[in-house]
């Protein structure tokens, strides 16, 4: 195993007090045989013996005596060499790795293949919730059309508590991390980076192509305010950041749209009631219709609880001397450009309240062929908010509207332009 932090050590816990079941399982006892780590001697959450660990993961993963690679040490390198290494000198590889399969997935594919082995990674997508397998095994006869997920515990828990106690992104943001359920430096998750990698992930499994985490539009969460919650709220909605990977029309044929970003939902929506850190991912196939599927997406014991799975599946595999599903990229179809994407969008201007400002507005959304859906004015003495939630458009010609709109003279302010999922037209 690579790696003992909070994932790893309760692999490894759960190996030590799941070993007769595993073995039964399996078919042949699963032992730790190596656990690489940076540092000897620290406290670990799991209690093994200390002639398990080095700081060798170079001559460990070389091992002739190792079946399987447990990588859980997450980044892009010492992890990919390691893994390569691990596979061309013969083991199989599970890793939750999300970061180096969305960047770099295609090299470790071809390694599998090449050497003959298994690469299985369920735990790199919504912790503990069984996704990847059913995407890649159980809806293989289906043609799936749509992913939609909730798929960072982070930023679902701050955009809960700025829905449930009014609060704004700071306060949430503080709390979560006193909580423990946002990092120090929470970047790669208010940014939107740990969501675009693993909706790379699921793209790429859902419509057999390679997507990487530069091909996924991405936009975090740290520009939401309490007032386009509060806007959400008056819709009958809730803001979510929302991974959304479709196959779509393209100039040319079928394409792939892969996006994060925060959106309104309907209330009704079945994703608007995933609370705090919960994950949750929504399916539709042209056969099976839709699917969910909810749970933890995060934390030591689920995420743990994924690998095991894949570590059993794997194990299983090597004594029968057979390899699992490997990479299924045959459709090969093009990432459509995010400016070709449509959607519904919420836009928040703040003008001068005088007679005419309205209809120069909505003549602006109609030159730039966006239709207006409904729209609102509340005045404030001398100046007024207009809410515009617009028909399906795409995304170029939403920019251009409200490029357009800036730069009237009675425009105070363009204060929020956020996209509207899962509502009906």
């Amino acid at each position: 195993m690579l790696g003992c932090g909070v994932v790893g050590s309760q692999v490894a816990r759960l190996i030590q007090e799941q070993a007769a079941d595993l073995t039964a399982r399996v078919g042949a006892p699963v032992e730790l045989v190596g656990i690489a780590v940076r540092r000897l001697g620290l406290a670990r959450h799991v209690d093994l013996p200390a002639d398990l660990f080095t700081t060798d993961a170079e001559t460990l993963v070389a091992r002739e005596d190792v079946d399987v690679v447990v990588e859980v040490i997450g980044g892009i390198e010492p992890a990919r060499t390691l893994i390569l290494s691990a596979l061309s000198h013969g083991a199989s590889v599970v890793t939750a790795n999300k970061a180096l399969l969305a960047e770099d997935g295609a090299s470790l594919f071809s390694a599998a293949e090449t050497a003959g082995r298994d690469l299985y990674y369920e735990a790199a997508v919504a912790g503990a919730i069984p996704i990847l397998r059913p995407l890649r095994e159980s809806l293989a006869g289906d043609r799936v059309t749509r992913v939609l997920g909730i798929v960072n515990g982070t930023t679902n828990f701050i955009l809960d508590r700025m829905d449930t106690s009014g609060a704004g992104f700071t306060e949430a943001l503080e709390e979560a991390q006193a909580l423990g359920y946002a990092e120090a430096d929470p970047t790669a998750d208010v940014e939107g980076f740990d969501a675009a990698a693993k909706a790379a992930i699921l793209a790429s499994l859902a419509f057999h192509t390679r997507v990487t985490a530069e091909d996924v539009y991405r936009e975090g969460i740290a520009e939401v305010t309490a007032s386009d919650v509060a806007s959400a709220r008056e819709m009958g909605s809730v803001v979510k950041l929302l991974a959304i990977c479709a196959l779509v029309d393209g100039p040319d044929g079928p394409a792939v749209s892969a996006r994060v970003h925060p959106a309104m939902i309907p209330r009704t929506h079945p994703l608007a009631s995933v609370r705090e850190a919960f994950n949750a991912v929504f399916v539709e196939s042209e056969a099976a219709g839709q699917l969910m599927f909810y749970g933890p997406g995060a934390g030591g014991a689920p995420t743990a609880s994924a690998v095991l799975g894949d570590l059993v599946t794997v194990a299983r595999n090597r004594l029968a001397d057979v390899r699992g599903a490997g990479e299924s990229a045959y459709a090969a179809l093009p990432i459509l450009p995010m400016g070709r994407t449509e959607t519904r969008y919420h836009v928040q201007i703040d003008v001068d309240d005088k007679a005419g400002v309205l209809a120069a507005v909505a003549q602006a959304f109609a030159e730039h062929d966006v239709s207006i859906q409904t729209v609102r004015q509340e005045g404030r003495g001398d100046d007024a908010q207009l809410v515009v939630v617009s028909h399906s458009a795409s995304d170029a010609d939403l920019a251009a509207t409200v490029e357009s709109i800036r730069r009237m003279a009675f425009v105070r302010d363009v204060s929020s332009v956020m996209r509207v999922e899962g509502a009906p037209e």
